[in-house]
């Protein structure tokens, strides 16, 4: 169905496996068009609850952009390349389902920028982040000023932009970039226990919450005048009066598991 992806459904999970392990599966064009479309897939999909993202091979989860597209660009040309990938992690950042990024190795340049418009990131130990643009003459295209600095705080984000220096997994995780650093073996087990555990909650509240908590970034989607408190209140008062809600309060009291039906 894809040339450049692989997806597989898993215990109500969809798998999107980057699959160009030969260029460390390098984020080119063609490629970005299916992972949008397996995004839009996956929140079409009433069986599907949550994503997890990786790489192909034992290299790396994407170490960058596929500079052989980016090289002939013109201005106009790459004003539009780097809006195109903007709207994609959009897409997946914007998902009402949960999306994990499973970083099996080198995230660098467009993979780290992929790897933080997922909503958790779980690196395995030999995982490198970073943004080398600068050694190009570049920057950070689709979105890595934004969010680097929305994750780790603007100083440090500010020198690894303008430094392109590489930190480990665990660095990543002392500076609250990636949620945990397990082995290689571990990595794909630990995203399905995460959201495994998210399942046996309120699909309707999980919507809401990724739905408030990125609406607490002013930036995101060129929205200046969002409020993330009023977002947060607005989703607050109709999650109250949902069904999962009442199933829930009722299945408190009565001591029991909810059934929810994201309703």
């Amino acid at each position: 169905m894809y040339n450049t992806i692989l997806t597989e459904k898993k215990d109500h999970t969809l798998v999107i496996t980057l699959n160009r392990p030969k260029v460390l599966n390098a984020l080119k064009r063609e490629l970005l068009e299916e992972l949008n479309d397996a995004v839009q897939k996956l929140n079409d999909d009433d069986d599907i609850k949550g994503a997890v993202i990786t790489g192909a091979g034992d290299k790396a989860f994407a170490a960058g952009a596929d500079i052989s597209e980016f090289s002939a660009l013109d201005e106009k040309a790459a004003m539009e390349a780097s809006q195109y990938g903007q709207r994609v992690f959009f897409a997946i950042e914007n998902s009402h389902k949960p999306i994990i990024a499973a970083i099996n190795g080198f995230a660098l340049g467009g993979g780290c920028e992929l790897a933080m418009a997922c909503h958790m990131r779980i690196a395995s130990e030999n995982a490198r982040f970073g943004q080398p643009e600068v050694k190009l003459g570049l920057l950070a295209g689709y979105g890595g000023t934004q969010r680097l600095a929305q994750l780790i705080g603007r100083g440090k984000a500010t020198e690894l932009l303008i430094t392109g220096n590489m930190i480990t997994a665990e660095e990543a995780y002392r500076l609250g970039l990636v949620n945990y650093v397990t082995t290689r073996g571990e990595l794909t087990e630990k995203c399905h226990e995460i959201l495994s555990k998210a399942y046996e909650q309120s699909p309707l509240a999980i919507r809401y919450t990724l739905h408030a908590i990125n609406a607490g970034y002013k930036s995101r989607n060129g929205i200046e005048d969002c409020n993330g408190y009023e977002i947060e209140a607005e989703n607050f008062s109709k999650a109250i009066v949902s069904e999962d809600a009442k199933e829930g309060t009722a299945a408190f009291m009565e001591k029991r598991k909810p059934e929810f039906t994201g309703k």
